[in-house]
């Protein structure tokens, strides 16, 4: 799996550009900078590329965050910021 984030900087949400097996089921978690989980979203992927919009992160606090994402046995993380 790899994906690549657009920008990571976000206001609502954010868009991830996914290549990996099809098939399978994407899993991410977003947690804050004390690492507590603050949303989780899982998705199957039916193709080799795709794109993931994940918005309703408005009511999230301002700060920094961690996406971490994983299909099957392929995890990666990634660092983001919350602005204004």
């Amino acid at each position: 799996m790899f994906a690549k984030i657009k920008s990571p900087v976000f206001i609502d949400g954010f868009r991830l550009e996914l290549s990996g097996p099809k098939g399978n089921c994407l899993r991410g978690i977003l947690r804050d900078d004390n690492g507590s989980i603050c949303r989780t979203i899982e998705k199957d992927i039916a193709l080799d590329s795709e794109e993931l919009n994940w918005t309703g992160l408005n009511d999230l606090p301002y700060g920094r965050y961690t996406l971490e994402l994983s299909q099957g046995e392929d995890e990666m993380k990634m660092h983001l910021v919350k602005r204004v």
